[in-house]
C-alpha cells in the first residue's frame, strides 16, 4: 500500500475528525495544563543539575510531599478527560494543589508547574458543555438504524402531564384532586 492511496487518508481524516468531536464535549486543554503542571512540580526536587564537575541537586526535605502532588495533578488532569463531570473538583483542587506546591515544591516547579495549574484549574471551573451541534460526529451510527422505534420525546428530565386536557396527574396520594388526601389504601 503507497502512501497516495486514497484509503489511508480517509483513515487518518475520520480518526482526527473522532478525536476532534471527542475533544470538543469535555474540558481538554484545562486538562492538558492540569496533567503538564504535575511534571515540573514532582521532577525538579529530585533532579540532578550538573554544570561541568559540579552537580547542584534540587532535593528538598519535602521531596516526597512534591511528589504526591504532582502525581495528583496528572490525575486531576486525566481525570478531567475522562470523567468531565468532575471537571469542578478537579479545578479547585488543582488550583489549591498548585498553591500549596509553592512552598513545598521548590517555588511550584519554579512556578512552571504552578502557572500551568493554575491556568489549567481555572479553565476546566469555567468550562460548560456545549449545545450538540446539528452535524453528527463522524464514527457514530446515524440515530434510528438500530431497528428500535425512536420515543417521540427525546428531553426525559421534565415530567409532563398525561391528561391530554392539563388536568394534573399526581400519584403521590397528597392531592386533594385524586380524592386521596394523602391516605393509603390496602386493597
Amino acid at each position: 500500500m503507497s502512501a497516495e492511496t486514497p484509503a489511508a487518508d480517509g483513515q487518518f481524516t475520520l480518526r482526527r475528525q473522532q478525536f476532534r468531536a471527542w475533544r470538543g464535549t469535555r474540558p481538554f486543554w484545562a486538562g492538558l495544563f492540569v496533567l503538564l503542571s504535575g511534571l515540573p512540580i514532582a521532577y525538579f526536587p529530585y533532579a540532578n543539575l550538573r554544570i561541568g564537575h559540579l552537580t547542584l541537586a534540587m532535593a528538598t526535605t519535602a521531596g516526597a510531599g512534591s511528589l504526591i502532588i504532582g502525581v495528583l495533578l496528572v490525575v486531576l488532569g486525566v481525570s478531567l478527560w475522562f470523567q468531565k463531570h468532575v471537571r469542578v473538583f478537579a479545578g479547585v483542587a488543582a488550583i489549591l494543589l498548585a498553591l500549596v506546591s509553592i512552598p513545598v515544591s521548590n517555588l511550584g516547579g519554579f512556578l512552571i508547574g504552578f502557572l500551568l495549574a493554575l491556568v489549567g484549574g481555572a479553565m476546566a471551573v469555567a468550562w460548560a458543555p456545549g449545545a450538540p451541534s446539528a452535524q453528527q460526529p463522524p464514527g457514530e451510527p446515524a440515530k434510528g438504524t438500530g431497528g428500535a422505534p425512536e420515543a417521540s420525546d427525546h428531553d426525559t428530565t421534565v415530567l409532563r402531564p398525561v391528561d391530554p386536557v392539563g388536568e394534573p396527574n399526581d400519584l403521590s396520594g397528597t392531592s386533594p384532586a385524586n380524592g386521596a388526601n394523602g391516605r393509603h389504601s390496602a386493597g
